[in-house]
């Protein structure tokens, strides 16, 4: 049971609620609770853990399921029930390995294959089936001195420092008499080393400042895809663009114009052109694309701009999206009543989007939860633009995570990052991956600032995922060396 609450904790540490420090007492509390464990108990507190941190942190998919996918609360709440004990299965399977494979738990255990086995689960978990990457212990540090590594290793890299913060910790309630002599000490250098390590400026500025704004329709998806709500929708648009302060960017969010684009009238996209050419604007649109022969669909945006371009939506949402193993979930397809579920995917290594003489590395939705996806476009593009429809989340926990994401992706690249979302909070954040700007929840709104695109490459732009990878993997194996000679001397 206390593993359960350690898990409960540990979203505590995520917005809304940012108390970042949760990321490493949590962890903490788990690597004592296994420290004398069996392969079964440590598998068995890790389910636990992960149940109390899945569910809680996660419960806005009840949101998506029950009260937007129209689906029944009790199937929905089975369908989470299910979810959420597939992703405790990680720290399960994670708990079980280095009590299965590593019996003597002393500083090495603690401060080198713990930290290292946590970010090789969280890797795994952001790719596997497509990849869930939420509540990455790096995400929870981005207002932290931690934040100072994100630029150098990633996301995970901040992970690692995190859960090797917490290693620390519980190796000091093992060895009390070391920690103050040892612990503290390295303690300290990690934190005073994320702080360190932030300080370094990879990027310079690319031109001068722009005036951005960002449309917040709050369109609900009740009247969304109705056909007769679809003009005053069109016209909620361009009033708030055309009220809007003089602009060198306007951005709406996520199919924004609840039509196909082809089925969008002609005259209210020349005038947006004509607006684009008269007031020197440019328009970044959520919209909604098929193929001539109406076989295929896109999620997609399109650029209005001396270069008109499209991007379209590579990741897709299982369930949300497309039918992932159609004959294996049927049942749960059927069950669903969402719109516009059956997208195709959009061609890998799309170039930037050309707009307000920049070039804008695009996201659509949770694509931006995936950073080794975001630096596709860079070093190329100074700016970087996610679309969202977060009304799918309602009053959750989820688009307050999915900005802290944002936050991420603006500190790995040095670019910043704007936001648009239909319900909010819409943001703007700077390449130091701070809120420069935000939007109230729930309100029409159209919100303009002052953004400086940025040039240049961090190393993690340059490298990704890679060196935290590599060193996980060589940490692990240079651990299970070490067990194997030993077992080897004791046979002789």
């Amino acid at each position: 049971m206390v593993a359960f609450v350690a898990g409960l904790l540990l979203p505590l540490a995520f917005s809304p609620f940012d108390l970042f420090p949760l990321a490493v007492l949590s962890p903490a509390l788990l690597f004592v609770l296994w420290s004398d464990a069996s392969p079964g108990r440590a598998a068995f507190r890790g389910f636990l853990y992960g149940a109390g941190m899945f569910g809680l942190g996660v419960s806005w998919v009840y949101v998506s399921m029950h009260h937007y996918g129209n689906m029944t609360a009790p199937l929905a709440g089975l369908a989470v029930l299910l979810f959420v004990a597939g992703l405790a299965l990680y720290p399960a399977l994670f708990g079980w390995w280095q009590a299965r494979f590593f019996s003597v738990r002393g500083a090495w255990h603690a401060l080198v294959l713990l930290p290292s086995l946590w970010v090789l689960f969280e890797w795994i978990r952001g790719w596997f089936l497509t990849g869930f990457p939420w509540l990455n212990l790096g995400y929870s540090q981005v207002s932290s001195p931690l934040a100072g590594y994100a630029s150098w290793l990633g996301v995970y890299g901040v992970s690692f420092f995190c859960a090797l913060s917490a290693g620390v910790l519980a190796w000091g309630v093992r060895a009390p008499e070391k920690f103050l002599k040892f612990g503290l000490p390295l303690f300290t250098a990690i934190w005073i080393g994320g702080w360190l390590a932030g300080k370094i400026e990879w990027v310079q500025p690319a031109g001068n400042p722009l005036q951005v704004t960002l449309i917040q329709g709050n369109v609900s998806l009740d009247s969304k895809w109705r056909p007769e709500s679809r003009a005053a929708i069109m016209s909620r648009y361009a009033s708030l663009s055309a009220a809007a302060p003089k602009s060198d960017l306007i951005i709406w969010p996520e199919s924004a114009v609840p039509a196909y684009l082809d089925e969008i009238d002609s005259g209210f996209l020349g005038d947006l052109r004509r607006i684009s050419q008269a007031a020197r604007v440019d328009f970044l649109l959520g919209v909604v694309e098929r193929d001539r022969d109406r076989r295929h669909y896109y999620n997609s945006v399109v650029s209005i701009s001396p270069q008109p371009g499209i991007y379209r939506k590579q990741h897709l949402v299982p369930f949300g999206e497309y039918p992932p193993v159609e004959p294996v979930f049927s049942w749960l397809m059927r069950n669903f009543q969402i719109p516009m579920s059956d997208f195709s995917a959009g061609a890998p290594n799309q170039p930037p989007l050309f707009a307000a003489g920049q070039k804008i590395g695009v996201s659509v939705c949770y694509e931006d939860a995936f950073g080794e996806e975001v630096i596709r476009t860079l070093p190329s593009a100074t700016m970087l633009v996610n679309v969202s429809e977060d009304a799918w989340f309602g009053d959750s926990l989820a688009p307050h995570q999915r900005i802290e994401m944002a936050r991420m992706r603006a500190l790995e690249t040095g670019r910043p990052m704007l936001r648009a979302a239909n319900t909010g909070p819409s943001v703007v954040i700077d390449h130091h991956g701070d809120v420069m700007a935000r939007a109230p929840q729930f309100q029409i709104h159209a919100l303009t600032a002052s953004v400086q695109p940025m040039q240049g490459a961090t190393p993690y732009v340059r490298f990704g995922n890679w060196p935290i990878v590599l060193w996980v993997f060589l940490t692990i194996a240079a651990a299970m060396a070490v067990r194997a000679q030993k077992r080897l001397t004791k046979m002789r």
